[in-house]
């Protein structure tokens, strides 16, 4: 299916959003799938999920197995799970490995950076090598990555280029906040699974017009009209506030700050939507990222994790923002769901946008039509 997407990059006054099918087709998500997150810098998992040399993570993206494995050099690294003698599955859990991946099936064997170290018996029993094995040229795929605020993210069609050059806006807004983020642990990150489409759970986030209705608590004392939009076409987009207030323990109790802010940062804070599917959040005390996996069409999970400027941190208070940011973002569960059941009527449009509020969702939405539209361009000059 081929969707006409003239009337979402119009103008704001006059655009349309989406088209149903971007959230209810399955022919859509597929073209999505491709020309969003795999041509993109899509986020994927974050490097504390393999704290230390030696830790592995099986991972799927989108139906594609992936290991996520710090190395003995304790870089992170991305590869596809698979071996490249008969793509079995090499790693199904998280674990440890403190020798080489081998693979359950023929017991080839991989060194932590990918290359192949070991094919026992290849030439035949008790022959290990043989002239038409190269393995040099048989290691492990290693996927395009790149960690930022400890996100990693991955290219998985390696076109992109690189990230540095792709965020160098945001990463330049940001710069303030290049010390060390410490994640706060086990009670520091949970999951939210969300039935709906990704790309609302990215389209709400961006935008603050709904705070008097949705967060009535968050809304008390910090108001709409104390917040202010951020706009980088092409990019990213969320909203901002000047009225930012720290999370305080019953002793009066606050967390340590990120070294070297500006003034700005006393009472204010950011919310960004990184293109495609990182949500970020920037404080002075604290900071969380949220990495939407689209498990299907209308399934997400919603994958929450939260950073300190300090590796040691209260416990009380910790779990305290743990559990405040978790009811902050179940209050928005009602909405995305709900507009994604919306989407399966015939006669809605797209929707239009407020020009006043709506400026970082129709963003969003006009990023997801140009790189559609680039997709598809690309796909007729390859015929």
């Amino acid at each position: 299916m081929t969707t006409d997407l003239s009337t979402v990059i119009r103008p704001i006054a006059s655009a349309h959003g989406l088209p149903n099918a971007h959230y209810t087709d399955p022919d859509v998500f597929a073209e999505e799938r491709a020309a969003l997150l795999f041509d993109e810098w899509a986020g994927l998992a974050v490097a504390a999920d393999v704290p230390e040399p030696g830790d592995a993570k099986p991972v799927e993206f989108l139906g594609v197995p992936l290991l996520l494995l710090r190395g003995r050099d304790n870089l992170v690294r991305v590869f596809h799970n698979i071996c490249r003698h008969r793509g079995m599955i090499l790693v199904s859990e998280p674990r440890k490995i403190e020798g080489a991946i081998r693979c359950p099936y023929h017991s080839w064997c991989y060194a932590h950076d990918g290359r192949l170290v070991a094919t026992p018996h290849v030439g035949g029993p008790g022959m290990n090598t043989h002239d038409g094995i190269d393995r040099d040229a048989l290691g492990l795929v290693e996927v395009p990555s790149h960690i930022w605020r400890d996100v990693i993210f991955v290219n998985l069609n390696g076109n992109a280029a690189p990230f540095e050059d792709v965020h160098a806006d945001l990463l330049n807004r940001w710069r303030e906040f290049d010390s060390p983020h410490y994640h706060g642990g086990t009670d520091s990150r949970f999951t939210l699974k969300v039935n709906t489409n990704w790309k609302l759970a990215v389209e709400n986030y961006c935008e603050s017009y709904h705070l008097p209705w949705v967060h009535p608590g968050l809304n008390s004392y910090s108001r709409l009209e104390d917040h202010y939009h951020i706009e980088a076409p092409g990019c990213y987009s969320g909203q901002g506030t000047h009225v930012y207030r720290q999370i305080r323990g019953d002793d009066g109790t606050v967390f340590p700050d990120f070294p070297g802010l500006s003034r700005k940062w006393d009472a204010g804070a950011e919310y960004v939507a990184l293109y495609p599917n990182v949500l970020f959040g920037a404080q002075r005390d604290h900071a969380f990222a949220i990495i939407l996996e689209p498990v299907a069409l209308d399934r997400t999970v919603e994958h929450v994790h939260l950073y300190y400027a300090t590796p040691e941190t209260d416990d009380a208070l910790r779990a305290q923002n743990t559990a405040q940011w978790k009811q902050v973002f179940e209050e928005d569960v009602f909405v995305v769901e709900g507009m994604q059941k919306g989407r399966h009527t015939p006669g809605f449009d797209g929707g239009r946008f407020s020009p006043a509020m709506d400026g970082p969702t129709h963003l969003f939405h006009a990023w997801v039509a140009g790189k559609i539209a680039t997709h598809r361009q690309q796909g007729l000059a390859a015929e």
